[in-house]
């Protein structure tokens, strides 16, 4: 199940990004987010209630900013990540948005394939945006318009 994020998940949320993307954004700068007006979190939910993944997403004028998609190590490859995108897209285009962005590092093949499926290409890129261990990777900038049906 998919519903709507609010201030009272920022615990829960800030735990599954951490676990998703190691350290993860606090559960202050989640719980700030989830207060503002132009942000909206999608949260995939268990019956029990237990997240399994969450995409974050900022609304401006007729544009829809990805901010974060993370799904639990332990539900990845179940099409959580698909559905959250799917949804989350569709309500951005019910919502105005005519465009979607989003960043991701030129590494990650898996979120990389993820978005191309999803019709996500190429725009720009940012030299050396994601700190490794080791070394800095690019982020890749991906854009794709958003119709009436935007999954």
């Amino acid at each position: 199940m998919i519903r709507t994020g609010c201030a009272a998940d920022a615990r829960a949320i800030a735990s599954l990004h951490a676990a998703a993307d190691p350290p993860g954004w606090s559960e202050t700068s989640w719980n700030d987010l989830l207060r503002q007006p132009a942000t909206r979190i999608h949260l995939d939910c268990a019956d029990t209630g237990a997240l399994h993944g969450l995409l974050a997403l900022n609304l401006a004028a007729d544009e829809a900013e990805i901010l974060m998609l993370a799904v639990a190590p332990g539900f990845r490859r179940r099409g959580i990540a698909s559905r959250l995108l799917s949804h989350a897209l569709a309500d951005a285009s019910g919502q105005g948005a005519a465009r979607a962005f989003l960043e991701v590092a030129a590494d990650n093949n898996a979120a990389r394939n993820l978005y191309a499926r999803a019709g996500f290409i190429t725009v720009s890129s940012r030299a050396g945006y994601y700190a490794r261990d080791d070394r800095f990777v690019d982020a890749l900038v991906l854009a794709r318009d958003l119709g009436k049906h935007a999954g």
